[in-house]
């Protein structure tokens, strides 16, 4: 039985609309998974059923208002729920990845420069982290000719494939991924499916929310259904 690297306790979560004079609206509640090494758990279900929130919760973006998210890291086990900042930061740096929707970039920062700076950050030295990065903007299909200038002016399905290449990039035991394949066609979809199976042969433990049916059918080991732990309304 492999061990769990993730694991989510009764995680509840809501929002006030200052806007609407306070009022509270509950979005999840009764959260409760675990995402092993070398497991891809996806989470499922409508849109705005509370999936990207309950992933921006495990990366500490999101406050949790109940329950425990446990990361167990190679240095012991941390609760996100009542971690130190700095203890949050610790995380993301050696063992928390996360892929969003979008790329939030430096404009004049070059785009083998920008997926390689996970690895540099790791301690690679200049020439594997800039071979590693060549190796995934490759394997994305962005052409070598984009790769030394800044990804700023690129296509938007171009942009999320040097995101996605940044992501995976980093060493990390845990990756959460945020609809990595949203704007992406068949041929690089296929591509990212590659690369989530490596992770998943690495050991790393993998939770992902993915819009098309087809990757998520191909990449899931555990699929949980999030409409389930949606809260209700208080009167």
């Amino acid at each position: 039985m492999k061990l769990p690297r993730l694991e989510l306790f009764d995680v509840a979560k809501s929002f006030t609309l200052h806007l609407q004079g306070g009022l509270r609206l509950p979005v999840i509640a009764n959260v409760s998974f675990a995402a092993a090494a070398g497991e891809c758990v996806v989470l499922g279900g409508p849109s705005g059923a509370g999936k990207s929130s309950i992933l921006k919760m495990v990366y500490g973006n999101y406050r949790c208002e109940r329950g425990e998210i446990l990361v167990h890291a190679d240095t012991g086990t941390v609760d996100i729920v009542t971690a130190a900042p700095r203890e949050i930061i610790e995380l993301r740096r050696t063992t928390l990845g996360y892929v969003s929707q979008f790329l939030r970039v430096i404009p004049r920062v070059s785009t083998l420069d920008l997926v390689k700076e996970p690895l540099i950050e790791e301690g690679a030295d200049e020439a594997a982290a800039e071979a590693r990065a060549g190796e995934l903007l490759a394997a994305l299909n962005v052409p070598a000719r984009l790769w030394r200038l800044p990804p700023a002016t690129f296509s938007g399905g171009e942009q999320q494939r040097v995101n996605i290449a940044r992501g995976f990039a980093a060493e990390r035991p845990i990756l959460l991924l945020d609809e990595p394949t949203a704007s992406l066609d068949a041929a690089n979809r296929d591509a990212v499916v590659r690369l989530i199976d490596e992770k998943k042969a690495a050991g790393t433990a993998i939770v992902g929310i993915f819009h098309d049916a087809d990757v998520r059918d191909r990449v899931a080991d555990v699929v949980v259904d999030v409409a389930t732990f949606a809260a209700e309304m208080a009167a």
